[in-house]
């Protein structure tokens, strides 16, 4: 998955209990890992990545054993027949001026879209019931989504994972806006093997955690191919957070930052269960030719990543190695600043990037503007947008202006079906 560049998946084998289960399971497998990121405003951004494969196709088999993935969500995608399944919940805005490109996209507040397998009748009554299912499972308000703010696209969103099904009227997709969850990693951490009682997740326990300016958090579930020739199919989960910690206005007054310092804890063992337990470093610096900060404690192995044209390393430290907390019994990751914070320039403005604003007021005057920014020397790129909006706010399509560099830019593709009030919002 491009959006993921850093993350490395290695896929290990774990033995499960008896014989004819033993065969079943060889293959299950959960991977942690975290990505740290210095980013020039000053700021630092913690990736957290959570992998769990079950060797079964649910589509297909009826799976009563559960020995890493959650049986809770393995039982949702039988029951509603599910292809796949994207869940987000977002608070704060990506600053991408300030940050750069987030390596999960998600929106302010709570977005969900799910495709459905090809053998559902009534898609709007599983859609219906499993919102509900989902609101309990992750202590969300989901069960606020219905027919007024659901849209089928016809565009958009296509399938991320194994997927031979691409009609639309099997895909659905919602967002609710406001604080419609409570901003609590707990739904998350449950689902996980070892929960948060060790390994990275226990980093997750810090009561700093909901001190960040950005916190979004996102759970993925796609069927994967298992060997090269896709003969048989496996289930992925993954679940990310991402959390954007201002060192500044927290009090720290420098830059300088550590594990410590962001979750006041540190790492003291891995997962157990995890066949891969790693932490990543952006240790790439924004300048070629000047070494900013230091990493410590220093690491012997790096890795190098091109992200959009640009070298990134990577500093890794592999909580699996033998002997790793032998020496110590924590793992608390720092950086130091070698420079002062006029060092690091004027952060470098986003490939591409876009952002909205309102005009006017009212039916007659009022305007939606939204801004497409393409920073590239000189290639052009295709922009497809979905816009949803409730259904007693009147759009009029007839006045929908596209201009580029000031002149008109005809669409070549404009979808369009008018609201129903109270029943449906405008589709896409």
């Amino acid at each position: 998955d491009g959006r993921c560049v850093g993350f490395v998946v290695v896929c290990a084998a774990l033995v499960s209990g008896a014989g004819a289960v033993e065969s079943l399971r060889a293959g299950d497998s959960f991977q942690e890992e975290l990505l740290l990121t210095p980013l020039r405003s000053g700021d630092i951004a913690a990736t957290f990545q959570f992998r769990t494969r079950l060797d079964s196709d649910l589509r297909r088999e009826k799976v009563s054993h559960y020995r890493l993935f959650p049986k809770v969500l393995g039982q949702v995608i039988s029951k509603y027949s599910i292809q796949e399944l994207h869940l987000s919940f977002t608070q704060g805005f990506w600053r991408t001026r300030s940050w750069g490109q987030p390596l999960l996209q998600a929106p302010a507040g709570a977005e969900l879209w799910v495709w459905f397998q090809d053998t559902v009748t009534d898609v709007d009554k599983n859609w219906k019931e499993l919102t509900n299912i989902l609101s309990g499972i992750f202590c969300a308000s989901l069960n606020f989504i219905d027919s007024t703010n659901t849209v089928t696209p016809t565009a958009s969103f296509k399938p991320l994972g194994l997927a031979n099904v691409t009609d639309h009227h099997l895909l659905r997709y919602a967002t609710l806006l406001g604080k419609l969850y409570a901003q609590s990693s707990y739904p998350m951490k449950k689902l996980l093997p070892c929960g948060s009682k060790v390994g990275l997740a226990s980093l997750l326990e810090a009561e700093r955690l909901y001190y960040s300016s950005y916190h979004s958090q996102s759970v993925h579930i796609r069927p994967i191919c298992r060997e090269p020739d896709c003969s048989k199919v496996s289930w992925e989960l993954r679940q990310s957070l991402t959390l954007v910690f201002d060192m500044f206005t927290n009090g720290q007054g420098k830059r300088d930052w550590s594990i410590f310092k962001m979750f006041a804890r540190t790492v003291t063992e891995p997962c157990p269960l995890a066949t891969q337990s790693k932490i990543y470093v952006d240790s790439s610096g924004f300048h070629k030719e000047l070494d900013l900060f230091e990493v410590t404690p220093p690491s012997p192995l790096d890795v190098q990543v091109s992200i959009h044209g640009d070298q990134r390393v990577y500093t890794v430290y592999d909580l699996l190695e033998p002997g790793f907390f032998n020496t110590s019994r924590n793992l608390n990751v720092a950086l130091k600043w070698k420079g002062g914070s006029a060092d690091s320039g004027q952060p470098r403005p986003p490939v591409f990037h876009a952002e909205r604003y309102v005009s006017g007021y009212g039916l007659q005057t009022g305007v939606i503007n939204t801004m497409i920014y393409n920073n590239h020397q000189y290639r052009a790129f295709p922009v497809m947008i979905l816009e949803t909006v409730p259904w007693y706010l009147r759009l009029y399509v007839h006045t929908l202006t596209i201009l580029t560099k000031g002149r008109d830019n005809k669409p070549s593709y404009i979808h369009y079906v008018p609201a129903k009030d109270r029943q449906r919002p405008p589709s896409p």
